[in-house]
């Protein structure tokens, strides 16, 4: 099993000063970097103090200042924001100063925020994701590029610097709808999931990518495909339960602000495959809290982890685990009492 870190820069409350959440973040990192962890994965969030890094790629460069053998990923690159060429460059200059340790991971972005502060329609954003992850790619592997889209268009253009990595950067997806799911099969780009499905989605949605990645000439065969699942670890369950809680509650409650909830693009696609509670638990009834403690965050004593992983494993088809620890006690007992076990 591969493990790595989903790492945010929350600021609840905005208790103590940005720089101490960043370098509380960095210590962290330190010690991934010494202890078998595959990679820190790194969270892009814009206009919020759920997640304060609004540059994965700038954020990327600082830490493979500070590493040797941890991978840097993008989870993600929010590709609809971008103009292409100006994130093909970026990639492939962190690529280049880290040593070919990027590992690259594109989304479309799902918080209406976003796609209202940078005037990107939600109806058009799939379909820029799709072409910028086009554009980035085309640029990576071809000497001067030439591409005619929807939305982009160019001619002749040499983008430099080339990434370090033949022929490009591992990519992932983060595909968690019908429609991003679909895509990156036909396509036969590896994804990522995330973090607020159930176990039980996580593993149909697997299900789902492996049956697409096959139906077009596909093979599942040796991909690594990151699971982002919420982790509670404490010496005692009644302990874990209580950094669960709180950690759901930081998570439901920052989703309720206004403009963060998830823009609609009306996919009737992904009502009928995928339809389940949203973060926030405003359909359906059930109570968001207790949704993420019932089958979405790990939580339990460093044994009770081990087992439960060793569950998902058989279950779920969890080959890589990226984990998001949701307090610095329970990144410290994993990394010393439960990392060891599942490697």
């Amino acid at each position: 099993m591969k493990v790595g870190v989903l790492q945010f820069f929350s600021w609840p409350e905005r208790r103590v000063a940005l720089e101490t959440v960043y370098e509380r973040a960095f210590d962290r990192i330190a010690i991934m970097d010494e202890t078998g962890y595959d990679a820190v994965w790194l969270a892009e969030h814009h206009f919020s103090s759920f997640s304060i890094c609004p540059s994965v790629h700038l954020m990327g460069m600082h830490i493979a200042n500070r590493t040797r053998n941890l991978r840097i990923g993008t989870a993600v690159s929010l590709a609809a924001f971008y103009h292409p060429l100006r994130l093909a460059e970026e990639v492939a200059l962190l690529d280049v100063l880290s040593g070919g340790r990027v590992n690259w991971g594109a989304g479309r972005g799902y918080q209406t925020v976003e796609f209202e502060a940078f005037g990107v329609p939600p109806n058009e954003s799939y379909q820029r994701y799709r072409e910028t992850v086009e554009i980035v790619l085309k640029a990576w592997t071809s000497d001067r590029l030439t591409y005619d889209g929807d939305y982009y268009h160019f001619k002749d253009v040499e983008v430099l610097p080339k990434p370090v990595q033949e022929p490009h950067p591992p990519v992932w997806l983060a595909a968690s709808s019908a429609e991003s799911i679909t895509w990156a099969g036909e396509q036969g780009f590896s994804i990522m999931l995330d973090p607020h499905s159930s176990h039980q989605k996580i593993a149909e949605k697997r299900e789902f990518h492996r049956q697409k990645l096959e139906e077009n000439g596909y093979s599942n065969e040796g991909r690594d495909l990151p699971m982002a699942r919420l982790l509670a670890v404490a010496e005692t369950r009644s302990e874990a339960e209580a950094i669960a809680r709180r950690g759901a509650e930081w998570t439901v409650g920052s989703h309720k602000k206004p403009g963060l909830k998830a823009v609609d693009t009306g996919s009737r696609l992904n009502q009928a495959l995928f339809a389940q509670q949203s973060i926030t638990g405003e359909s359906g009834g059930v109570d968001p809290i207790e949704r993420y403690l019932n089958g979405v965050i790990i939580y339990g004593t460093p044994d009770e982890v081990v087992d439960e992983i060793q569950r998902l494993k058989e279950e779920m088809y969890l080959g890589y685990l990226l984990c998001a620890p949701l307090s610095h006690s329970t990144f410290m007992l994993f990394t010393e009492k439960v990392l060891p076990k599942i490697l």
